[in-house]
């Protein structure tokens, strides 16, 4: 079997997807700042996917700005606010995606202020200490929705509420949870929040920003003044309808979806728990992680190792982000929960997509306690 585990790295592309994406490739291929009639035809088909999007989401289509995916959203809301503002302080949690604590580190060799706030044992995020941190010369606190490893969901209403309380802007990295539990960002009191469509089985090097009205942010990318002005480029007319037709159907049915994958994860927990000297990283509390999330250590083996022979069965998963998974350092993520090195170098992440099915998880744990047994004989540490 070919059992493909690794979808917070990235999804497959809906059939749907790319059939409505088709003819903006071959038929109405016009440039959406050009004025004759092809020009204006994908400037309409654009506006009507940002329309569809915002609805979506629960805002303002005006709110919604198109970029290549999560990195460039990130950075333009870290970036794009500092430069904007007179204070100098930005405020993010330890385990949030490299995209954002290397912008962060970024701001901060630029002689800004930079505070990490810890989070707890399970992976949720010290709301007094933050609040403590929270000063006259912050402009941003910025905590992901919910992390690309472990699925572990932040309390953002309550954050909201302490950044609003402070009158503080607040990003949020969106792009593990946006199309897999349904969310009205205009609820959770989000300023700013980064959204990819390779995420929620759309096309790769399309994502959005969701900025709230009248928040006052600097673009990134300077030139035709595309995306009023705020992100400028000839606009991936192809992927903006992509972007929009994948987060439709993602929300469809999502909450018998959910459960689903809840069931196959909870399960595959429980199997994993069995194997000794093994752990779960992050909570599994209902209602506080990813359902499609399974991070677990095993202690005394390399993830490296553990990946490659889970290959070899045809099995593919990560240790952590795809970002940095060719990097033989621990898990940053896995350290902030306290884990020591051997404990966080010895994890797998198996994340589950619309596609993942009952067989294929009973496939896994058919081949994975055999591969742990074998890689700890081969072990030094025991």
């Amino acid at each position: 079997m070919e059992v493909y585990l690794d979808n917070a790295a990235t999804t497959p592309m809906r059939k749907e997807v790319f059939e409505e994406m088709e003819k903006y490739f071959f038929q109405d291929y016009g440039n959406a700042s050009s004025l004759h009639l092809f020009g204006q035809k994908a400037f309409e088909e654009k506006e009507n996917a940002r329309e569809k999007i915002a609805k979506l989401l629960g805002v303002k289509s005006k709110e919604i700005y198109f970029t290549s995916g999560g990195t460039e959203s990130d950075n333009l809301a870290l970036k794009g606010i500092i430069q904007k503002s007179n204070k100098k302080k930005v405020i993010v949690s330890a385990i949030e995606h490299p995209a954002v604590l290397r912008t962060a580190e970024f701001l901060a060799k630029q002689g800004k202020k930079l505070s990490v706030i810890p989070v707890n044992s399970e992976g949720i995020i010290d709301l007094n200490k933050l609040k403590k941190e929270i000063d006259s010369d912050t402009a941003l606190v910025s905590v992901m929705h919910a992390n690309n490893e472990i699925g572990v969901i932040q309390p953002v209403k309550e954050i909201a509420e302490l950044c609003m309380e402070k009158n503080v802007l607040f990003h949020s990295d969106t792009v593990q949870t946006i199309g897999k539990i349904k969310i009205n960002l205009k609820e959770t009191g989000i300023d700013l929040a980064s959204i990819s469509a390779h995420k929620f089985n759309g096309p790769k090097g399309i994502g959005a920003i969701y900025i709230k009205e009248g928040t006052p942010i600097e673009p990134l990318i300077h030139g035709g003044g595309q995306e009023n002005k705020l992100r400028s480029g000839t606009e991936n007319i192809p992927g903006i309808i992509g972007l929009s037709k994948a987060l439709e159907l993602s929300l469809k049915n999502i909450e018998e979806e959910q459960k689903r994958q809840e069931e196959l994860r909870n399960e595959l927990i429980k199997f994993v728990l069995e194997i000794p000297k093994t752990r779960i990283n992050g909570t599994y509390e209902k209602g506080k992680r990813l359902s499609n999330n399974v991070n677990a250590s095993f202690y005394g083996i390399e993830g490296e190792a553990l990946i490659a022979f889970l290959n070899e069965e045809g099995v593919f998963a990560s240790t952590g982000s795809a970002c940095s998974s060719k990097s033989l350092k621990a898990s940053h993520v896995l350290l902030a929960l306290g884990l020591s090195h051997i404990w966080a170098h010895g994890s797998l992440r198996l994340t589950f997509g619309r596609q993942t099915t009952k067989k294929e998880i009973n496939y896994v744990k058919e081949k994975l306690p055999g591969i742990v047994e074998k890689l700890r004989k081969m072990s030094s540490i025991k």
